[in-house]
């Protein structure tokens, strides 16, 4: 006779599909199904039924860091760049480009013809004449990012290296997607700058809004939990520092209370601004040229050129502990 009531138990079999004491059946899974498909109908929102193909998120991340392999040629590894070669390998990358973001450019637009029911539209052509203006403008966005990476070499005593700010710095990624996605925001197209740029947000730390108009030899130096909103204007040579913000002092509404969309919100920064860590400066406001904004501070004013912004001396309290 066992005396012990754990050895008369059934075993689990392992990797059975089932238990033999599950409650799951075929009715379980309908009723669940049947309540899924119910807030499906319900308009609430977060639903995309009878609507053309939104574009892929992945399939634009894709042809995203193809773009960016074209910007910068040689510096992933995927192809080996070389000068004999340089139109062969060039040319096959700009094909793929082409085709690939013209289909998520043709899908962004198909979709937002369907929510605004506009009809009509031709927007096959329209994402033919959208990439093919994003292409031609390449050669002009390499002169800008080669003025990013100098003012990165110029202006970060921790390198020496052109190749390592491009291959390492966080911040010339997010300065690079930024101005591609910023390209086909200025074209109209929906959703697809947005998806560059919360990507480039995800694997920096830097949250540029692709609406964001940034001047040449821009620099983000470490760029950990920047913030730069939509309708931020940014001049030639401004450094900025972790933890920056330019954002909006408030939201102005229509008659309904809803948010008045596209209005000017966000700072204007003049040329050669150095803005250090931490600093928050939110509205419509400018800080002229030449100006150094200190760590920490916040603005909600404009401030004439050649202006040094800081917090008042903390009061600090340093006492020797005695071992």
């Amino acid at each position: 006779m066992n005396d012990n009531p754990q050895d008369s138990r059934r075993p689990c079999v392992m990797g059975s599909s089932r238990s033999p004491s599950s409650s799951w059946d075929a009715a379980v899974a309908a009723e669940i199904t049947g309540a899924l498909a119910e807030t499906y109908r319900d308009d609430m929102g977060i639903s995309h039924v009878d609507g053309g193909n939104m574009p892929q998120r992945d399939a634009v991340v894709a042809i995203l860091e193809k773009i960016l392999e074209i910007l910068f040629p040689g510096y992933t590894g995927r192809h080996l760049v070389t000068r004999a070669a340089l139109e062969f390998t060039t040319g096959d990358l700009v094909n793929a480009v082409y085709h690939g973001l013209a289909e998520q450019v043709r899908r962004a637009l198909a979709y937002r013809c369907q929510v605004e029911c506009c009809g009509g539209c031709d927007c096959v052509r329209q994402a033919d004449d959208a990439v093919i203006a994003l292409l031609r403008r390449l050669p002009a966005l390499r002169g800008l990012l080669k003025s990013d990476v100098q003012a990165a070499l110029d202006g970060d005593p921790a390198t020496s290296s052109t190749d390592e700010i491009i291959i390492a710095y966080p911040g010339l990624k997010a300065i690079a997607v930024h101005r591609v996605a910023h390209e086909l925001y200025r074209a109209g197209i929906p959703l697809i700058p947005r998806v560059m740029s919360e990507y480039a947000h995800t694997v920096t730390g830097i949250d540029i809004n692709p609406g964001a108009q940034i001047g040449g030899s821009f620099f983000i130096d470490h760029g950990t939990g920047v913030v730069i909103g939509e309708t931020a204007i940014l001049g030639e040579s401004v450094k900025i520092y972790q933890g920056v913000t330019l954002g909006a002092l408030s939201f102005p509404k229509d008659a309904c209370g809803r948010l008045i969309k596209g209005a000017k919100r966000h700072p204007n920064i003049e040329d050669r601004v150095t803005i250090y860590a931490g600093a928050t400066i939110l509205g419509d406001i400018t800080v002229g040229h030449d100006s150094v904004v200190g760590g920490n501070v916040w603005l909600t004013e404009s401030v004439e050129p050649f202006s040094r912004i800081t917090n008042a001396k903390p009061d600090l309290s340093i006492k020797q502990r005695r071992p």
